[in-house]
């Protein structure tokens, strides 16, 4: 199987995953809660990689898989629990893990799962706020998603790539890079997307699957979102409440992506969307073209992500977490671009 070249850098990391694999037999494989197409997508290829292998590997969720990727081969066996328990001395079940692999995570606080802390650790990360906090750390930032470093992985191991494990790499590679838009993607994105699909991973497929596929109730709270728009020095933000949430039926899911609409409007260059979580409390979606790194802004409320695309979670109504987060932007916009932006709000 062609491969992609291989940073030498990560190339020591690479071989520390492998050989932590390669010498266990048991895996738990999991990913931040929340998950997208890129925690789904390289989970599911990992755990056909893991099988391949002649492991057993189980991936085990805190939240359901979004309904845009349910149809992915072998989503249908991800368990959703709150917490991974330890097998019950003196009863028939004697199994347990001899690893966890952790996707896309700074932390195993950020999977939201309890009891992670008693197996070794495998991080496999691609974000730039990536922390090596596992016995096992591959941080590469300068892949384009999680998903390539498990084709990296799969190349690695001399394992086939299957047209299941094509098809979840390519839908985790399409979400993870705004459908090849962010900052990121690179003539190394579409070599990887050629030998996905020439492995049999169909891309109109794939797309239709995942944005074709929305509620009518993510459409209403679009609309919703829309009449709050507000377009200020190339900044735009809009939002919904929970009531909103609840009126349209709308689970968390329906939410992913709404920010987008507002960010593909000319002049604006950032774009943020804050989701009512109750409590005067605020979930925080921000996206950028590039002008503006998210990541750090996100960054400085808990948050994280990729330059382009980022969130966290802030406090306060509507008026005083929308003041929060739009400071921190304009203030990083004007120190990169003083004379485009104005240093301060009306």
């Amino acid at each position: 199987m062609p491969a992609l070249p291989e940073a030498a850098a990560t190339l020591p990391m690479l071989e520390q995953v492998l050989n932590a694999i390669t010498s266990r037999q048991r895996f738990l494989l999991t990913s931040h809660a929340r998950p997208d197409g890129d925690a789904i997508g390289s989970l599911l290829a990992l755990r056909s990689l893991l099988l391949q292998l002649g492991k057993q590997a189980e991936i085990v969720m805190y939240d359901p898989v979004p309904r845009v990727y349910r149809n992915l081969p072998g989503a249908g066996a991800i368990v959703q629990v709150p917490q991974v328990a330890a097998p019950t001395a003196g009863t028939a079940d004697t199994t347990d893990y001899d690893a966890a692999v952790l996707l896309e995570c700074d932390s195993t606080q950020r999977t939201h799962l309890g009891g992670l802390d008693r197996y070794l650790l495998i991080n496999i990360d691609h974000h730039q706020s990536g922390r090596a906090f596992a016995q096992v750390n591959w941080i590469d930032p300068h892949a384009s998603s999680t998903a390539e470093l498990i084709f990296r992985l799969v190349h690695a191991a001399g394992a086939k790539l299957t047209p299941e494990m094509a098809t979840c790499l390519y839908a985790a590679v399409l979400t993870d890079t705004g459908s090849f838009t962010y900052i990121g993607t690179s003539a190394n994105t579409f070599s990887l997307a050629r030998e996905l699909t020439l492995a049999g991973a169909e891309p109109a497929t794939i797309a239709r699957g995942i944005y074709f596929s929305h509620s009518d109730a993510k459409i209403r709270l679009l609309g919703a979102a829309l009449s709050t728009l507000r377009i200020q020095d190339g900044v735009a933000w809009m939002h919904v409440t929970h009531q909103q949430m609840e009126q349209f039926g709308a689970l968390e899911e329906d939410c992913e992506g709404l920010v987008n609409y507002a960010l593909s409007i000319e002049k604006v260059q950032v774009a943020v969307f804050f989701r009512e979580i109750g409590g005067n409390r605020f979930r925080v979606s921000l996206r950028s073209k590039g002008n503006l790194n998210v990541a750090a802004v996100a960054g400085r409320f808990g948050g994280g992500g990729h330059e382009c695309a980022s969130g966290c979670s802030v406090n306060g109504n509507i008026e005083t977490a929308a003041a929060q987060v739009l400071q921190q932007l304009r203030q990083q916009l004007a120190a990169q671009h003083p004379k485009q932006y104005p240093t301060q709000y009306p």
